[in-house]
């Protein structure tokens, strides 16, 4: 009977536990002004072309996904918003909105930047879809749109 008693009451304490105790893989959300301060901070990277602001906003194996290219990792992320720097100038971005749910977001905003080499102004509305795990970017997938034509 003292060993069936020991069992429950292991028993007891083992399920009280396990309800009690979030699950290991759970990934807590982010609150939302977390998230809108780390897209501000992500489009002013961006604004000013620093790619060692932008990579630390990222996981170490993050990915940054644009039309036809794929970088993962925050050396490969760093090397590539560097080769851009270097081929573009006064970047402008204005955020349009930002969705949030849970540990993902939607960003919309429109988007300039000048090529060095012709001066060429590119412009277009982007969507951006990112993927947040502990408190970094883990996914940034972009949805760039050149075609339709500008508000002005």
């Amino acid at each position: 009977m003292a060993k069936l008693s020991r069992l429950l009451i292991l028993g007891i304490i083992l399920l009280c536990i396990t309800v009690s105790t979030p699950p290991v893989f759970a990934n807590s959300s982010m609150n939302k002004e977390d998230i809108r301060t780390l897209i501000e901070q992500a489009r002013y990277a961006w604004v000013t072309q620093d790619a060692d602001a932008l990579i630390q906003l990222f996981t170490l194996d993050g990915e940054l996904i644009v039309p036809g290219k794929r970088w993962q990792g925050r050396e490969k992320i760093r090397e590539e918003v560097t080769q851009f720097a270097q081929q573009s100038s006064d970047v402008t971005i204005e955020i349009q909105r930002i969705i949030i749910e849970g540990n993902q977001t939607v960003v919309e905003w429109y988007y300039e930047d000048t090529e060095k080499a012709s001066g060429h102004r590119n412009k277009a509305d982007d969507v951006i879809v990112v993927d947040f795990k502990e408190g970094q970017i883990i996914r940034w997938r972009e949805y760039i749109d050149t075609k339709t034509p500008n508000r002005n």
